[in-house]
């Protein structure tokens, strides 16, 4: 294998990454302070189990929101 034929397959193997640098850390804090409010607005032990299913989504609610908000 020449050194093109291994240039050429090393482009073609290259990851792909995320646009933006700090896409998980907003992530990552969204996810934090959703979990913290949710389990403030549990009472019991179900919804606190609900509560931290639901931080884990809370883009979704946040686009059907805004979505609502607009009419759309």
């Amino acid at each position: 294998m020449d050194d093109h034929e291994q240039t050429r397959d090393r482009e073609r193997t290259k990851s792909t990454r995320a646009p933006g640098p700090c896409g998980g850390a907003v992530y990552g804090l969204g996810l934090i302070g959703a979990a913290v409010w949710y389990w403030q607005q549990a009472d019991g032990f179900g919804e606190h189990v609900v509560g931290l299913l639901k931080a884990l989504v809370w883009p979704a609610f946040l686009v059907y929101e805004a979505l609502k908000a607009l009419g759309a």
